[in-house]
Formats: C-alpha cells, sequence, structure tokens
C-alpha cells in the first residue's frame, strides 16, 4: 500500500477557535460548580444540566457557519446548509451504521459477562422507545456535532495531513472538545476513562470517514451515525454509571471501536491505491 499522500491544504483554524469557545463557555459554570469553584444551588444545576449540554454540542455546527461565512460569505453558509437534504446514502452506509455499531456494541456489552463480570441492564424503559431515541440522539444528543466535525472539517484536516492523519487528528481534538464533562455531575463522560474514550473517538472517526465517503459524502450521514452510536450505547450499556474503576466493557467497546474503525479505512485507503495505479 502506498503511503497517503497529503496536499499542504490550510485548515480553518477559526473553526476550532469557535468551536471550543462555544461549548467551553455553555459548559463552563457547570464544570466549575463540579469543580466546586463556583455554587450552584442542587435544583438549578438539575434545571441547567440538560439544555446546557444539549447547546454545548452545537459548538461544531456554530465553529462552521461562522468559518464558512467569514471565509466564503453568508451565500456559501446556505449552499453548505443544502447538502443536509439529502439522505440518499445508499444501502451499504444504511447497514453498516447500524449493524457495525450495534455488533460491536452487543459484544462489548456480553462478552465480560463470560469471565464473570455482571450484564447491565439496559437504561431505556423499554426497547420500544429506541426510535423515539434514536432520533434525540441524531438530532440532539450528539450527531448535530457531525454538522461540524465530519460535514465540514474531516476534509480539510484529510488534505491537510492525509487519510490517517487527518482523522487521528480529528479524534483527539475531538475528544479534547469533550473536556469539561468530565467535571459536569451527571454527565455520561464522568464515568468513563479519558484515555479509552479518545481510543473510542480515533477509532470512530476512521469508521465515520468510512461511512462518510460510503454515502458520497453526504453529510446527513454523519448525523446519522453518530446518533446511532449515541442511541446503542444505553441499550446495550457499556459504561458504568457508578463507581467501577476498572470500566472493562467500556475499555473493550473503545478499543474494538479503533480496530474496526482501522478495518474500515484500510479499505479507503486500498481503493484509493488502486485508483491511483488505474492511472498510472
Amino acid at each position: 500500500m502506498e503511503a497517503d499522500m497529503t496536499t499542504g491544504a490550510r485548515v480553518p483554524l477559526r473553526f476550532f477557535v469557535v468551536t471550543f469557545a462555544w461549548s467551553w463557555i455553555v459548559w463552563a459554570p457547570l464544570a466549575l460548580a463540579g469543580l466546586g469553584v463556583v455554587q450552584l444551588d442542587d435544583e438549578l444545576q438539575a434545571l441547567l444540566t440538560f439544555p446546557a449540554l444539549v447547546l454545548g454540542a452545537f459548538g461544531p455546527a456554530v465553529g462552521t457557519i461562522f468559518a464558512i461565512w467569514t471565509l466564503d460569505g453568508r451565500a456559501a453558509v446556505a449552499t453548505f446548509l443544502r447538502r443536509f437534504a439529502s439522505l440518499r446514502f445508499g444501502w451499504k452506509a444504511w447497514l453498516a451504521m447500524f449493524a457495525v455499531l450495534g455488533a460491536v456494541n452487543v459484544v462489548a456489552w456480553y462478552l465480560p459477562e463470560l469471565f464473570g463480570y455482571a450484564r447491565p441492564p439496559m437504561l431505556l424503559p423499554t426497547a420500544l422507545v429506541f426510535p423515539v431515541w434514536w432520533l434525540l440522539m441524531v438530532f440532539l444528543g450528539g450527531g448535530q456535532e457531525e454538522i461540524g466535525w465530519r460535514g465540514y472539517i474531516m476534509q480539510p484536516l484529510e488534505e491537510r495531513f492525509g487519510l490517517w492523519g487527518g482523522n487521528v487528528v480529528l479524534g483527539v481534538v475531538w475528544s479534547a472538545w469533550h473536556a469539561p464533562l468530565w467535571f459536569v455531575p451527571g454527565s455520561t463522560q464522568a464515568s468513563m476513562p479519558f484515555v479509552a474514550f479518545t481510543i473510542g473517538t480515533i477509532g470512530l472517526s476512521f469508521f465515520f470517514s468510512w461511512l462518510m465517503k460510503a454515502s458520497g459524502g453526504r453529510p446527513m450521514a454523519g448525523l446519522m451515525v453518530h446518533g446511532t452510536y449515541n442511541a446503542f450505547i444505553p441499550l446495550f450499556p457499556t459504561i458504568a454509571t457508578y463507581a467501577d474503576p476498572s470500566q472493562v466493557r467500556w475499555w473493550l467497546h473503545q478499543v474494538l471501536l479503533l480496530l474496526v474503525g482501522t478495518v474500515f479505512l484500510l479499505r479507503v485507503a486500498r481503493s484509493r491505491d488502486r485508483d491511483r495505479e488505474g492511472r498510472s
């Protein structure tokens, strides 16, 4: 396999500045309360947590609109947003986002039970609410991040650092962007080992990159696949929300994501190699 080529393309750093500023400012009061720096009434904190988490997750979208508007003009923003109207991803993309992510989640949820680890129960009230939960995750529960991550900044990063390097950079930045949530009481991240989470974001970046290309570059696929990943977690829980320093299931889940993501990105790399050989 040939080395992945880079073009030296410029990455719009203003996207990252606005993305981090928006999200971290929104999350700051909750994180500072979690650190004991500021005092928030328990009732007020409970009232603010969900809206703040949702609003902060729009940081990459805000960063994207700001970057496009200031670099290319207002008309370019409308053109960018119209790209999200298409759901014609192709059957491979639709199948993979549910089958691959679902299978990885189920394996990580079930396998440790064979070695004596009690299997956690489903966190949803019933599996029947999964379709509604999935829609919530796509548009408000993490999927909205992909307006910026996969919908906008992935391509410049891949052009600048190559297929592999660009997605490693994106995975690390994506993980770091979540950092304040480790200090927010009641957030899912508060129970997650950060290193394992970063391994998972790199693996997901690999898989999401493949899926974006399999969908023909349709950015709505990014929202769908991210929402699907988040929606499966309470259906087949791999994160212990109680005090469990080992978090065996979570580590297994994230390592599996890295392995699976690597396999799928290899498919992209090899396809590009064949295209280069065909043109030579």
